[in-house]
């Protein structure tokens, strides 16, 4: 009788100790699910935070980009690729019209104007702001026009490059205009392989805009 009053007891204390694990068990797999759970909300909550951070950064970014682009007073003119791939910015308030027909002697032939552009073909012409002109001459063909209006003391020509290009030497023409010599202005003439490059200015209102801010902005590929 002894023998099975110990195993009872024996039973007893290991049915207990089963019973505390299994409760010990319980609760430590109820921890760790909550923790889990605890763990993955606050992991959502990391990575909502912090996509919705890069997207105010972007935002932000995207801002300063745009506030950027509106300050920039210029916008930019691309010309044809079959003539040098010019690239020429101006004052983004000027109006212009650029003619690109190729079977005349100007095969970019371009005008621009602060706000409203005149007619190009005005009977009573204006001084315009910049024009732009691809000639079907050779440059030496060109400057000989500009050389007897040099020999009348019309103009004065100097050697010139472009602050983007210094490798490709043109001339700086001041004076007489040759296609309107009532007109003064001043003119860059650059050779374009078989053609010629030519930038200019109308009168003295636009000089400074022309000498500092559109002709350093000038490329193209010769």
């Amino acid at each position: 009788m002894k023998h099975k009053h110990d195993g009872s007891i024996n039973f007893l204390f290991l049915f207990i100790v089963a019973l505390c694990l299994f409760f010990l068990s319980l609760i430590f797999g109820i921890w760790s699910y909550a923790t889990a759970q605890k763990y993955k909300n606050n992991v959502d909550q990391i990575v909502n935070a912090d996509v919705s951070t890069a997207k105010t950064q972007q935002q932000i970014s995207d801002n300063k980009a745009f506030a950027i682009a509106e300050q920039n007073p210029f916008t930019t003119y691309y010309g044809p690729q079959a003539y040098g791939s010019l690239v020429v910015s101006y004052p983004k308030n000027w109006s212009s019209y650029v003619n690109t027909t190729t079977n005349n002697n100007y095969p970019v032939d371009g005008y621009f104007y602060p706000s409203t552009l005149p007619s190009v073909h005005d009977s009573d012409p204006v001084d315009f702001a910049l024009r732009i002109r691809v000639l079907n001459m050779t440059y030496s063909q060109e400057l000989q026009q500009y050389a007897g209006l040099q020999n009348g003391g019309n103009v004065q020509i100097s050697a010139y490059s472009l602050p983007k290009m210094p490798s490709i030497v043109g001339v700086k023409v001041v004076g007489s205009l040759l296609n309107n010599n009532q007109k003064q202005g001043t003119v860059i003439i650059l050779p374009l392989r078989s053609n010629t490059l030519e930038f200019w200015t109308e009168g003295n209102q636009y000089q400074s805009t022309f000498i500092n801010n559109i002709l350093p902005s000038i490329s193209f590929s010769p």
